[in-house]
């Protein structure tokens, strides 16, 4: 059986009875933070998933629930995210298009593909890669996307002899928030590496998985190494420590980006 909406937001999606129980699609997507408290949602406040949540269940006419393969906090940026959603009837059509029709400016969806029932936008991804921006000096046009610091010098090549420590480790409880329930704070870092480019200074990490808080505990600690307030051996003992009051300060979000999931 095929049905055709006629409400004139979704007429150019048909849905198609699903042969199975269900049929799982993941969605591509990116969004500019500024506007939202993170990606989960949250009592009283805006987050990304309630909208995906709203446009997926318009086009669907069903009750749905997007499933995220992370939670960003608030503020923070994604210019890849994947989720997942799962629906008793067949999607076709432009369903990007009609979702982003639906969605604010600040959210795009790329594409809509259907996987396999078992694949999870979470539990499946192999590695996750982010992206800290901080600009050295002052720029208008990026006060929503960088951390400026315009009255201090950083040792780049210092930073970069102690991200390199990084890679020694798995437990990384000191740059972990301190309420949170996670059941380990065991990570894989296989990346920790700074880049300038001029004025642009970007710090790029890539692991297995995040612990809340995580990538900007990390960044402020190694900023106090490049301002000469700790030095590579004070980094080593901080990690070691496992505590957070031994790091740095936790860097604004508008700076982070969360850029590739990679399953």
């Amino acid at each position: 059986m095929r049905i055709k909406s006629n409400n004139n937001k979704i007429n150019s999606v048909i849905l198609t009875t699903a042969k199975t129980s269900f049929l799982r699609y993941f969605i591509e997507l990116s969004y500019n933070g500024k506007n939202y408290h993170g990606w989960q949602i949250q009592p009283d406040v805006i987050s990304v998933q309630e909208k995906l949540n709203k446009a997926v269940s318009t086009i669907t006419q069903q009750n749905i629930e997007v499933v995220g393969a992370g939670r960003t906090d608030t503020g923070v940026h994604a210019s890849q995210m994947f989720a997942h959603f799962d629906v008793d009837l067949e999607i076709k059509g432009d369903i990007p298009h009609k979702m982003n029709s639906l969605l604010p400016k600040d959210i795009v969806v790329y594409n809509v593909f259907k996987v396999d029932d078992e694949k999870h936008a979470r539990f499946d991804a192999v590695s996750r890669s982010y992206e800290y921006k901080i600009w050295l000096g002052r720029n208008p046009f990026l006060l929503d996307f960088s951390w400026q610091i315009h009255s201090q010098k950083l040792d780049v090549e210092l930073m970069n002899d102690a991200a390199k420590l990084l890679l020694e480790y798995t437990d990384f409880q000191t740059f972990s928030k301190v309420k949170t329930d996670v059941y380990t704070y065991n990570c894989n870092i296989t990346e920790a590496i700074w880049k300038q480019q001029e004025n642009e200074l970007t710090f790029y990490i890539t692991a297995n998985r995040f612990l809340r808080n995580m990538v900007r505990a990390i960044v402020g600690t190694l900023v106090d190494v490049g301002l000469g307030k700790i030095t590579k051996d004070d980094f080593r003992k901080i990690i070691e420590s496992k505590n957070r009051s031994n790091a740095g300060l936790s860097v604004p979000a508008k700076g982070l980006f969360l850029t590739q999931i990679k399953y």
